[in-house]
């Protein structure tokens, strides 16, 4: 891992270089047993988003990360395997019933630091723009 410096960097450039896309959400599904994580997986356009976090884990943003990198939308990460499920089982039925689009324009990114349940917006960037302005500046 390198300095926050350099992962901004290694941010502006990726970016830079990348234009917006489109993916468009799936099924709701949950990693119990790995992890009481319930999720929304990204259907169409995951290699784009997979693509984007190659290039991004490198010089100052490298990690070896415990998992397989898997495109997706956190709904609710539960202190237990119970309340994952029953959060899933709720999940399911109220996508099911949900009638807008399913498909997301991903035209920005936005760079955090943190750790487990608390993160900090450090700066929104633009996908296909080569300046980033952190936040408050």
């Amino acid at each position: 891992m390198g300095t926050e410096e350099q992962a901004m960097e290694l941010l502006q450039e990726v970016c830079a270089a990348a234009q917006p896309f489109d993916i468009t959400m799936g099924d709701v599904e949950s990693f119990v047993p790995a992890t009481p994580t319930v999720f929304i997986r990204v259907a169409y356009g995951a290699y784009r988003m997979r693509e984007l976090h190659d290039e991004f884990n490198r010089r100052g943003l490298e990690f070896c990360e415990p998992w397989p990198y898997m495109p997706h939308l956190t709904i609710v990460k539960a202190d237990t395997e119970c309340e994952a499920e029953k959060v899933l089982k709720i999940a399911r039925k109220r996508w099911e019933s949900f009638k807008d689009g399913r498909k997301i324009r991903i035209d920005s990114i936005t760079f955090v630091k943190g750790s487990g349940e608390r993160w900090l917006d450090l700066a929104p960037v633009s996908l296909g723009e080569p300046e980033v302005k952190l936040v408050g500046q």
